[in-house]
């Protein structure tokens, strides 16, 4: 199979194409480094500055479409908000003009998105059936994102959207940022530590991806996230735990709002989202205990 990848250098994407280069797929990936995909995706994965360098006739069997610029590494200020959203939907747009000027598509496009799609969801819990709770940016960035993707099912294509929730990994993400405070004994809850948090291996991420493009029914939203969601207390002590740490310091609501504006939301609030659609579909997680995925990643930390 030919697999075309956007966002392949991220931490997802570097997966992915470990995982499916294992497996014998051929592998192209559209970056603005292109000669360095070689080197962090695989010396068999071939980088391309502009998907045209794609020639009309080699067939293409797949897209996976998971790039966008990090959404938590800085404040949403009105320069920053334009960079995400053009990292997103202005990309996604582009990537749509390629499939409808190629008279061979592929079968399926796989698409990015994050369980931030429903806002805060305080105590609710959220399927893919259930609206979005709280149209904060992130929610109408996810939103965005998922309706330009869908225009693809107009090109004859079926359309999978990955709602992700924190991915836990240890060479880089969410982890990779809390490691250093931990260790140092200054971890601990946010705010009240009440809040939700939708978490997945990155293995079982990979997988889910993997499961999603093989299975020809597979349409749609799905929320990419262990069965049991935890909240933020919770979290912090079995991370605490994992790293031989106390965490016990609380970061104060509002030190977090006045830093951060906006973006606190992402930290303070959060989402009990389940992934019933994969569970109906017969996927089954290898990692559906927190403490058991940190303590799985713990000695690479």
């Amino acid at each position: 199979m030919h697999i075309v990848l956007t966002g392949g250098t991220g931490l997802i994407g570097r997966h992915l194409c470990q995982h499916w280069l294992a497996q014998g797929h051929r592998l192209t990936v559209w970056s603005r480094t292109p000669e360095r995909i070689p080197q962090l995706c695989g010396e068999r994965v071939r980088g391309v500055a502009d998907l045209h360098e794609i020639a009309a006739s080699e067939p293409v069997d797949a897209v996976v479409n998971l790039a966008g610029a990090p959404i938590a590494d800085r404040p949403w200020t009105a320069s920053r908000r334009q960079v995400l959203w053009a990292s997103r939907i202005s990309l996604t747009e582009h990537l749509l003009a390629w499939l409808e000027q190629r008279s061979q598509r592929p079968e399926v496009l796989i698409s990015g998105s994050a369980v931030g799609w429903y806002g805060d969801g305080g105590e609710r819990e959220l399927t893919e059936a259930s609206p979005p709770v709280k149209e904060d940016f992130a929610s109408q960035l996810c939103i965005a994102w998922e309706e330009t993707a869908l225009r693809a099912q107009a090109l004859g294509l079926r359309v999978v959207l990955v709602r992700t929730g924190l991915v836990l990994a240890a060479d880089g993400g969410f982890l990779a940022r809390l490691r250093l405070p931990y260790k140092l004994g200054l971890g601990g809850p946010l705010g009240n530590g009440r809040q939700w948090m939708p978490w997945v291996h990155v293995d079982d991420q990979i997988a889910l991806i993997d499961f999603l493009l093989q299975r020809d029914d597979a349409s749609g939203p799905y929320n990419a996230c262990a069965p049991q969601p935890v909240r933020n207390r919770e979290f912090a002590k079995a991370l605490g735990h994992a790293l031989h740490r106390p965490a016990v310091l609380p970061v104060p609501a509002l030190l977090l709002k006045a830093g951060l504006g906006e973006m606190s939301n992402l930290l303070l609030g959060g989402q009990r989202a389940r992934p019933a659609r994969l569970l109906e579909a017969g996927f089954g997680f290898r990692f559906d205990d927190l403490q058991t995925a940190l303590d799985d990643l713990s000695e690479r930390l």
